[in-house]
């Protein structure tokens, strides 16, 4: 009898050893922490991972980590002599953390692609017979196993696909927030610019109050009128003063919240604000706003690319009826006998899963399914909101406009020139103080409601270009 040919145990243990060194060495980690992955990364030779066509994600925001907030200086971070509303915009843009925050949530979504396209680690099994080991009736036993899973093709393409239009919906939320952060920066100039000119209003109304008062003293004191007229501008200029400190907090509070959306300190102080320049540009027809907006408004260009991800999902959803595949590889040395052993041992199969649970994968049809109607009755829904809000702040804008415009050509020089009337005819003995002192608050409370008229034009105009999803045509500049 032929004795039996034993295989040596070194032998063995290196077949063992040799391959979980190469596996090793394929996920070994990265030095300096994990590459940066491109959006849209697809393995080399790989057809089944490609992107869907015509769907790029967005781009990975660069946006640098916001600035900390630093003491600011008496003319702000390059504000100049003035503030002017567009560099506010810029530095809110620059340095707020919401857009350093959203910018990370782009390159997260990014990041996801080339995680739901690659393939699954391959796996490595082994298996050894210890009583074989130097036993003179047996080789020494041992199986090693190779296996890689596959999906059924087109899974993986499904879900990159989905990948990139969650990507390119967090891109557009990326500049949805930037167009609010626009909105409330120029809501916030605006607040601030009213309660500095209604500041100057107050001491243009107190120094006018001052004057009427050393009138009504000269007159005072050669009997021409009684001391009333004399206390009651006391108390007029005392209503001032209490109105003037409420102006203060409104002023401080404006600093402070430009200052927040700046990330800079809430103190830090700004220079005045720049005169807004009247009349704005024409608005063009809101038909035109409405079709603009409807095709840049960055939530609508969300949602759409959402509705993309649903429908890769639900497809993905049908392709679980189909099985998934194992390929494996093997070498075996169990119960071969002497004359075959060598020519048996290398192994090859394939392992799919059986798709019998139809409930499972019914069930998860019909929620992939009913989860794209819902998201496509949403943007349906968005999109009748866009229409309705365009239209409601065209309305605004032009109410505001006109309103401003009023007060600029017809109400404010009336009502100056009612005050100098009112002040001839004190002099004169004509009208009696009471009757001057009311010209005089009339001056300035529509002086107060002229700016307020400034401001809201400012404010809807922001809130036009924020529903419409930017600079309206022909805007004048540094609007």
């Amino acid at each position: 009898m032929e004795p039996t040919r034993r295989t040596p145990l070194r032998f063995v243990m290196t077949l063992a050893v040799c391959p979980a060194v190469a596996l090793a060495g394929c996920v070994r980690p990265l030095r300096g922490g994990p590459r940066e992955l491109p959006a849209a990364a697809t393995p080399a030779g790989d057809p089944d991972a490609s992107g869907p066509a015509g769907l790029v994600p967005f781009p990975a925001a660069t946006v640098p980590p916001p600035a900390a907030p630093t003491p600011g200086n008496a003319a702000g971070p390059g504000f100049g002599r003035e503030l002017r509303p567009d560099a506010v915009v810029a530095q809110v843009l620059a340095r707020n953390p919401t857009v350093a925050q959203m910018a990370a949530a782009v390159r997260m979504a990014n990041a996801r692609y080339p995680q739901v396209t690659a393939l699954d680690d391959p796996a490595l099994a082994s298996w050894l017979a210890p009583a074989s080991l130097g036993s003179d009736k047996v080789n020494d036993s041992a199986r090693f196993e190779v296996s890689q899973k596959f999906p059924f093709p087109g899974k993986r393409a499904l879900r990159g696909e989905a990948a990139q239009a969650e990507a390119s919906a967090a891109g557009y939320d990326l500049e949805d927030t930037k167009l609010d952060l626009i909105e409330g920066a120029k809501a916030a100039y605006a607040d601030y610019y009213l309660a500095v000119r209604a500041l100057e209003v107050n001491a243009d109304g107190q120094r006018l109050l001052g004057e009427f008062k050393r009138n009504a003293e000269a007159r005072y004191e050669t009997g021409q009128t009684p001391q009333q007229d004399i206390l009651q501008a006391e108390v007029e200029l005392g209503r001032q003063s209490e109105q003037r400190l409420a102006l203060e907090r409104a002023r401080a509070v404006a600093v402070a919240r430009l200052n927040t959306l700046m990330n800079l300190p809430p103190e830090s102080p700004l220079p005045p604000p720049a005169k807004i320049a009247r009349p704005p540009a024409a608005l063009p027809a809101v038909r035109e706003l409405r079709e603009l907006a409807l095709s840049r408004r960055p939530d609508l260009h969300a949602l759409a690319a959402r509705v993309a991800a649903d429908a890769a999902a639900l497809g993905l959803a049908e392709r679980e009826y189909y099985p998934d595949i194992e390929a494996m590889a093997a070498y075996d040395s169990f119960w071969q006998s002497a004359d075959d052993q060598e020519r048996l041992r290398p192994q090859v199969g394939i392992r799919v899963n059986l798709p019998l649970r139809l409930d499972r994968r019914r069930g998860a049809v019909a929620e992939a399914s009913a989860r794209l109607a819902e998201r496509r009755a949403t943007l349906a829904r968005q999109q009748n909101q866009v229409a309705f809000d365009v239209q409601q702040a065209y309305a605004e804008v032009r109410e505001s406009e006109q309103a401003a415009a009023l007060y600029a050509r017809r109400i404010l020089p009336a009502a100056r020139e009612n005050v100098k009337s009112a002040q001839s005819g004190y002099m004169t003995g004509n009208i009696p103080f009471l009757a001057l002192i009311e010209a005089q608050r009339s001056l300035v409370e529509l002086r107060d409601r002229s700016y307020l008229a400034i401001a809201d034009s400012e404010r809807r105009r922001a809130t036009l270009e924020r529903v419409v999803g930017g600079p309206l045509p022909n805007a004048s500049a540094g609007r």
